[in-house]
């Protein structure tokens, strides 16, 4: 079996530390033996399925240990993990599901009526028994004892994530086992990670920045805290009750948890043993830092920045985070990263150009999305004005990013916008198309609408929709009908009613939302 996947870790931990607690959940928790050995049993069900190699298993449940040994155990075998959000309506899971077609789904007693509401044919497996004839864990753990082993490459497909992309509709990335081993090794090397560290789990499971928290931990051997963030003030006893050293965030996290008034929290000495944070997906503001310093005084901040189609590019070194607090930092080890402008030329420092990725952690492409990888995905030869190509080798590849971002003058790097109208709000991508398309399938009262977004400090953008109808409707009755179909973080903060919208003089079939959006600013 290869060296380069996530079961050499599962097996590597069992072996070495049986007796150490691998993950804890509330009051519940279990050792790297006893995950192991649970591991082991659901994936021998799962492999008793007989399902073609390479089949997709989808995971749509809330946050448990459970829930971590079914990610583990797909991971075991010759099929393919596809994390599904909580968050997601059904329909938007049914999209998921035709799109990888997905064979079998694990849930838990929650979800589960949320799939009997889509049209899915394949197996179901929940974690408890319930009154309906679907296998469960419960049963599995008392079946199936039998030994279990098996041989996974460490190029063979691992993961689809999927993120919401500017064509309206999710799009999957296709992760390789190897791209999961070599991003737990990296952030384990420049976060200094160490077996004795206790992770906090806050982050959910549906991108490669929450699985990475289990897969850092097997990694090191170190303990995995799980947490599902309700109220600020059960996280903040989650850090203390659980002995928290690492804790990954995302900005609107930190937001949350200082939502607070700075006066009703809890001493900063009881958060001595913190020593890390790390916040990726959005940027971070100064506030965010400051707060984070007074909280946690004996902890480094890392501020991060990934892409779609590569683990991640940068990371801001906590000795310049107060210095840059703006920056996005450089390179992370094994990457080398380019500003190229329009020309194909290297930009000057302060000059805007496109982020272009090269090296370690690139992602093996976008699953049914032949447009999207060849947007994404490029010919080294895009670099050629940029670096010495002497030799003709063989095509390499590199993500051109669609991040625009500038140089300072010691290389430190700055985000100033996507190539596209991408929106990004707490912690997530969000479309505009998927949000206007859903406006014009469910509310056909509403004749057009433009979605965009506005900056707001706390949630990084602020979704706004504006729209034209006969007369105005109730701002209560869109938002009703919208949170039957799209995920809370997709919902429109602010909505507004004009009797008509600015076109693109170019285009009047499009609307301008350039001037909707300067009207908000008057």
């Amino acid at each position: 079996m290869s060296i380069n996947c996530i079961r050499t870790l599962i097996e590597g931990s069992a072996q070495t530390h049986a007796d150490k607690i691998a993950l804890v959940f509330n009051q519940d928790s279990i050792t790297y033996g006893e995950l192991y050995t649970k591991v082991n049993q659901v994936a021998y069900y799962l492999k008793e399925l007989n399902l073609p190699c390479n089949s997709r298993i989808g995971i749509y449940s809330n946050k448990g240990i459970e829930q971590v040994i079914a990610i583990l155990a797909i991971l075991s075998t010759n099929y393919v993990l596809v994390p599904l959000t909580k968050l997601l309506k059904p329909e938007q899971v049914e999209y998921i599901i035709d799109d990888c077609d997905i064979k079998c789904i694990i849930t838990d007693r929650l979800k589960l009526e949320s799939i009997e509401e889509i049209n899915f044919n394949g197996h179901i497996i929940s974690y408890e028994t319930s009154d309906k004839e679907i296998p469960s864990f419960d049963e599995i753990y008392k079946y199936y004892n039998k030994p279990y082993t098996c041989d996974i490459s460490g190029h063979s497909n691992a993961v689809i994530t999927y993120s919401f992309g500017v064509s309206g509709t999710p799009k999957g990335i296709v992760i390789s086992h190897r791209n999961l081993i070599n991003s737990a090794r990296v952030v384990s090397q420049y976060l200094n990670l160490n077996e004795d560290d206790v992770i906090s789990g806050l982050l959910i499971f549906n991108l490669d920045y929450g699985l990475n928290q289990i897969f850092s931990s097997l990694y090191k051997k170190s303990t995995l805290a799980l947490h599902r963030f309700i109220l600020a003030e059960d996280f903040l006893n989650h850090l203390i009750d659980d002995k928290v050293t690492v804790i990954p965030l995302m900005p609107i996290n930190i937001t949350q948890m200082f939502d607070e008034d700075m006066h009703r929290l809890p001493s900063a000495e009881l958060f001595s043993s913190v020593r890390t944070i790390t916040s990726s997906g959005g940027n971070v503001t100064k506030k965010m830092i400051q707060d984070c310093k007074k909280l946690f005084p004996h902890a480094k901040f890392y501020s991060m920045h990934g892409l779609t189609e590569a683990f991640r590019s940068t990371y801001l070194d906590p000795s310049q985070v107060e210095i840059r607090p703006d920056s996005i930092g450089k390179a992370i080890p094994d990457v080398e990263l380019y500003v190229i402008n329009e020309d194909g030329k290297e930009c000057k420092p302060r000059e805007v150009g496109e982020l272009i990725h090269r090296g370690g952690y690139i992602y093996k492409g976008f699953w049914n999305a032949p447009e999207q990888n060849e947007k994404r995905f490029k010919s080294i030869q895009i670099l050629k004005d940029v670096i010495n190509l002497e030799g003709q080798l063989i095509d390499e590849t590199v993500v051109a990013s669609g991040d625009y971002v500038y140089k300072d003058e010691e290389g430190y790097l700055y985000f100033v916008s996507r190539h596209d109208d991408m929106i990004k709000t707490r912690g997530f991508r969000v479309s505009p198309l998927e949000i206007e398309s859903c406006v014009s399938k469910n509310i056909p009262q509403i004749d057009a609408c433009a979605v965009f977004s506005v900056e707001n400090e706390q949630i990084e953008e602020e979704i706004v929709m504006v729209y034209t109808s006969k007369s105005e409707l109730s701002k209560n009755e869109i938002l009703f009908e919208l949170k039957k179909h799209l995920a809370s973080y997709m919902i429109p903060s602010r909505v507004i009613y004009k009797k008509s919208l600015p076109l693109v003089q170019s285009d009047k079939n499009q609307i301008n939302k350039d001037v909707l959006k300067k009207e908000l600013e008057v």
